[in-house]
């Protein structure tokens, strides 16, 4: 099989496509958001204030070769922790509503089981522990357990 043909095949594959469509549609909203922080949520914010431009928050550290100043942005900063605080709370929104549209686990049954006459003992005296008193009806056998190395 040809390195084309392989891809080709991983390419068509659902879980690819599926995540595709999702990453194109997550960046398309991660602008809507940053333009609803910058344009929309920023402005009024900053009004409230004291009439502060986020945008333009930020510490002169000094000047570079060509005399112009070194800036540490941190209101630029400010929107874009903003931005992530915006995607993560609708994310988790919409994780939990699709949390409950699936459907809950069944529980199992609640039937109880008559209990035999047989019962199972462990001895740990043995070299290695053996279940003694698996029934299996009609004779008694000795078992290594599942959780004996």
């Amino acid at each position: 099989m040809s390195i084309a043909s392989e891809f080709k095949e991983f390419a068509m594959k659902g879980n690819v496509v599926d995540m595709a469509v999702g990453i194109i549609i997550g960046a398309a909203f991660g602008k809507i958001v940053s333009s609803l922080v910058g344009d929309v949520v920023m402005p009024p914010l900053g009004l409230l204030i004291g009439g502060i431009n986020f945008s333009d928050l930020a510490v002169t550290l000094g000047t570079d070769p060509k005399g112009a100043p070194v800036l540490l942005k941190y209101g630029a900063f400010l929107q874009t922790v903003f931005d992530f605080l915006i995607i993560a709370i609708v994310i988790f929104i919409m994780i939990r509503g699709i949390n409950k549209l699936k459907k809950p686990p069944q529980r199992p049954s609640m039937r109880r089981r008559r209990a035999r006459k047989c019962c199972s003992s462990r001895f740990g005296t043995l070299s290695s522990n053996v279940d003694i008193g698996r029934c299996d009806g009609s004779a008694w056998r000795a078992e290594p357990s599942p959780d004996s190395g």
